[in-house]
Formats: structure tokens, sequence, C-alpha cells
């Protein structure tokens, strides 16, 4: 029988900036929640609608020890790194980096978005590396908008793109170093989703817009908060008021491991953190060549 979870907290998104200035809404890390393994972080990049000109961006910066998940929604940003990759992330596209032994990139607005202006919305979330894969060569996984698997439900009402994991019988493409779901959920109003999940996930609803109701006694949730979730059932519920719901639902399996964190570090120990720095300031991790 179907054992639907309970919600364990809530809490608002912190409004902050990050890299050269640009707006976030950050639920986690902040004073309130540090983090929820095995996840390090989620920004909501905006939305917000530069002026021509005006767009900011991420410039050099290195990170080791973890992967950084970005999910367009709306704009587009160009990337680039010290290992000679680049590319550009438009509206759908996702990008999965596997940062692993350390790897230097930059994150700006795509030459044209940047001259024209325009809205920007997207999501990055780190999702931190067991012990074992904190120094594994680094890895790129970038999948078009159109090639990101998708579902419906038998009455059309619920939707999903399937980034990491399963839902609605259709698995993602990325491959992840641990057990991970990722999935973007639009419910139609009045419509109601049961989804399984295993009961060692770690799981949370981050609604992007519309009031949706969630948990085992639906409780009412606004945008731009996080609810986590009890480990008290193996499926978690998620509704539509009377307005759509568009909602992310992240999980994975914790790894229960020490955590040290320094800016875009994250390791096992400090004597890890001090090597990542002296190999960061080495040069070691590369530059990028512009």
């Amino acid at each position: 029988m179907t054992s639907i979870r309970s919600i364990k907290f809530s809490l608002p998104a912190v409004r902050t900036t990050e890299g050269g200035g640009f707006i976030v809404h950050r639920p986690f890390p902040t004073r309130m929640l540090m983090d929820f393994d095995p996840f390090l972080l989620l920004d909501e990049m905006g939305p917000v609608d530069y002026a021509p000109g005006e767009a900011k961006g991420a410039p050099d910066h290195p990170h080791r020890g973890f992967e950084t998940v970005t999910y367009m929604l709306e704009g587009s940003f160009a990337h680039k790194d010290s290992a000679g990759h680049s590319g550009v992330l438009r509206a759908g596209d996702v990008q999965w980096m596997t940062a692993g032994a350390g790897v230097v990139h930059s994150e700006m607005p795509d030459p044209v978005f940047a001259r024209e202006g325009g809205p920007v919305h997207g999501l990055q979330l780190w999702v931190n590396l067991p012990r074992r894969d904190k120094m594994i060569s680094p890895r790129y996984q970038e999948i078009g908008s159109a090639q990101i698997p998708t579902a419906s439900a038998s009455d059309g009402k619920v939707r999903v793109k399937v980034i990491a994991g399963e839902a609605l019988g259709v698995k993602a493409r990325i491959e992840t170093r641990t057990p991970i779901l990722y999935q973007h959920f639009t419910l139609e109003p009045g419509a109601a989703i049961v989804h399984p999940v295993p009961r060692e996930f770690r799981v949370f609803a981050y609604p992007l817009a519309g009031a949706g109701l969630y948990g085992e006694r639906e409780q009412a949730v606004q945008p731009q908060h996080m609810i986590a979730f009890d480990d008290d059932g193996d499926a978690i519920r998620l509704a539509a008021g009377d307005e759509p719901l568009d909602a992310l639902l992240i999980g994975g399996v914790p790894l229960n491991e020490p955590v040290v964190r320094h800016g875009p570090f994250v390791m096992n120990s400090e004597d890890e953190i001090r090597q990542a720095i002296v190999d960061y300031q080495s040069g070691r991790m590369g530059v990028i060549a512009h």
C-alpha cells in the first residue's frame, strides 16, 4: 500500500547576489539550513529582466569535489572552462558538470543576449560527490531541451521533464554518480499526482510558480519556498490549487560523509581544502583561454 510522505519543514528562499552581481533566490545554504545531503546548494537565478547591456554572470572561478547542475528556463548563458570546453545553454537546456579533481569555468551571458537584454530565469544545483569520486576527472553532460525526456499522466493534466531519475515511466538520459532524482512537474489547476520515491531518498520540492498543496495533509506553500519531506513514506503527493503549479522535485541518497567546504571547494577534510587552494593558486586546475 502506498504511503504518502508528510512535510518535515518548509522555509523561504533568501534573495541575494552571486557571481558578477546577478540576483538569486537561495533556500540553502543559509543561516537556517546549511545543506540537504547529498545537495550543497540550490540557487534560483532570477527571474529578472535585463535591459540591453545590463546582463550579469559568473566570471572565471574554480570548483572541486562536487557537481553543478544548471537548468535554464529563460535567457542564455555562454560557458567556457580550463579544459577547452565551451558552449551556450539556452531555454530548457541542462548542463550536468562533474568538477571532480578540479576545473576553472565561467558562466556569462551569451554575447547576443548581453547586447540585447531580456528575461533570465534558471536554476543551479550543487550535488556533493562521495569521497571515492572527489578526485575523478572532470566530465560534462549537456542535453538540449528537445532531448530531455518528458512524460504526461493519462489525463494530460500532469506533465514532467525528467532531468534525473524516473517519473511516469520515463527514465532520464543523465548519468549520476549516486542515485538522484531531479524532475520538473507542471500541473493544471486542480490536478494532483502521487509520485513514488525510494524510502532511502531525501526529497524536497521547490515551486517556481503557483501555490501548490504538498504532502499527506495537502499543506499550501507559496513559490520560492523549499518543502522538505519526511522519510515516513514511499511516495510524494503534489497538487495544484486554483492555478497551475510549476515545481521541481529533487532527491537523492544521503552520503553521510564529512563535509568541509570553502567557497567553490567541497571536500571531506581541512587538509583536502588546503590542498585544493594550493592546486588552484599554482595553476594545476588550469586557466581559461579567453
